[in-house]
């Protein structure tokens, strides 16, 4: 059947002003804009959970989070304009209720330096300035430009971020220690990180801020539903869509798994482009211009302790007490999929133990995040895949000794998610975390009506995933209906 016709209807289809697909924090978010004026709206959820990567899942008689190293964009109530507090006022959520704990510091360490910042930018201009003395009047002048460059400024397309903090900074290893979090927190581009990516990353990282929420994602997540709920707003758990309907050249409904069609005017999407255009019609071709593939996925190995890794020996006393360690031991820094399963050269080390009132009631917990091949993962048997895991995370939780102490011995229980996780949970192809490397920055899909919100329209991490949400029913839903 053509993909801009509708199917046969026995039954009357519901109708709504606008279907959001997906329930992860830009789809909840989007939901919410949209029931607060009165709008029938309805958020359709594959799976049982919400939140999409950012969700919760229970192992062991223990609830874990996935996907949270840390909250992004941090700042204060009083600090207004910044994207969490924009999240709060456009979504009439309290600050309060949010319940962070901002980050003491992190680390980036690359070769064997180690960078520490924290929420105070200055903090990390006087660690690079005893980095490369020489470079530092070049830094602080990189920082006052990007501190003053308003967010969502028209850059030019596929500028690399690489290329421009070399210009810049004219130093390799402080272009890698700017890199290694911003490439790990949001790039979806292999060994760089677009430069209008970067400047939105910098600000959501290093001038605004890190935190956790205090209880993990769980409540974060429950706020937001409630919030969809308290607004008039549906979610639709085990809704999986498989088709947008269209005709003549406009997104009209979709269909859901079970056959179900539901009309509407709009219909957000934040399954991803490629996902997206998938749905318009799923037996024609991917075509790699129309819909660029991301190419990154990742393993993360998530180990709880017996004892806090800051009262064991070993590793460098900045990375142990540090909410985040971003690593890497090759120079330059290398980001792209790995030949091997996974790439054991950089990751992620996350302790969430180490936000100040952060799980204090809770047994300590130590992730490592990795690059990872999501063909090595997949057509293999059990036994194979379970034998994997094992070798990989082992080899992970090595690789962090470089830095941080030797957890291994104090392990109670481990879990591991691979590439294929991430496919079976979000149907993202190929376990991409980050979409495809070209953005979509007003939504605007093949079909009218039909927008994408999420990572692949430029938003990254929590806050700015529901940023995306907001801004574009904002400009979709709620403008075009006035």
């Amino acid at each position: 059947m053509s993909a801009n016709q509708d199917a046969p209807r026995t039954a009357p289809a519901e109708r709504y002003d606008a279907l959001v697909i997906g329930a992860g924090l830009s789809g909840l978010a989007a939901g919410i804009r949209i029931a607060m004026y009165g709008k029938r709206v309805a958020v359709l959820e594959k799976h049982y959970l919400w939140g999409g990567l950012n969700s919760f899942y229970k192992r062991g008689g223990r609830l874990f989070d996935t996907g949270l190293h840390a909250l992004t964009n941090y700042v204060d109530r009083r600090v207004s304009g910044k994207p969490l507090t924009r999240v709060v006022r456009q979504l009439r959520i309290g600050y309060d209720d949010l319940d962070l704990a901002p980050q003491s510091h992190s680390t980036v360490v690359s070769d064997g330096a180690v960078l520490r910042f924290s929420n105070q930018v200055d903090e990390m201009i006087e660690n690079a300035g005893a980095l490369a003395p020489s470079k530092k009047d070049r830094f602080v002048a990189l920082v006052e430009d990007l501190s003053a460059r308003r967010l969502g400024e028209e850059e030019e397309p596929e500028r690399s971020a690489r290329a421009e903090l070399m210009d810049r900074l004219g130093d390799e290893l402080l272009v890698d220690l700017l890199l290694i979090p911003c490439c790990y927190y949001g790039s979806a581009r292999e060994n760089d990180v677009d430069w209008d990516q970067f400047v939105i990353l910098f600000h959501s990282i290093f001038l605004e801020g890190l935190a956790m929420p205090r209880q993990g994602i769980r409540p974060l997540l429950d706020l937001f539903k409630s919030r969809l709920e308290e607004t008039g707003g549906e979610l639709r758990r085990h809704s999986e869509v498989v088709r947008v309907l269209a005709q003549d050249g406009r997104a009209t409904g979709v269909e859901l798994a079970d056959g179900t069609q539901l009309l509407a005017d709009t219909i957000l999407s934040s399954a991803g482009r490629v996902e997206t255009n998938r749905l318009i019609d799923p037996e024609r071709p991917e075509d790699p211009v129309r819909s660029p593939r991301g190419r990154l996925s990742f393993v993360e190995t998530i180990s709880v302790l017996d004892t806090d890794p800051r009262a064991m020996t070993g590793g460098h006393p900045d990375c142990t007490s540090s909410g985040v360690v971003f690593f890497s031991n090759s120079r330059p820094f290398r980001y792209e999929r790995p030949d091997a399963a996974v790439d054991l050269s950089s990751g992620v080390i996350s302790m969430t133990q180490n936000f100040p009132g952060a799980h204090a009631d809770k047994e300590p917990v130590f992730r490592v995040t990795c690059l990872a091949n999501h063909g090595r993962w997949t057509g293999i048997d059990g036994e194979t895949y379970d034998a994997m895991k094992r070798e990989w995370s082992d080899g992970a939780l090595a690789a962090a000794t470089a830095f941080c102490p030797d957890v291994r011995p104090h392990e109670v229980f481990r879990d591991v998610f691979t590439p294929t996780t991430i496919t079976r949970y979000t149907g993202h192809h190929e376990g991409t975390v980050y979409g495809s490397p070209r953005k979509v920055r007003d939504g605007r899909t093949e079909l009218d009506g039909l927008f994408l919100i999420g990572t692949d329209q430029g938003y990254l991490g929590i806050v700015g995933a529901a940023m995306s949400g907001i801004s574009m029913a904002n400009l979709h839903v709620l403008a075009a209906s006035n």
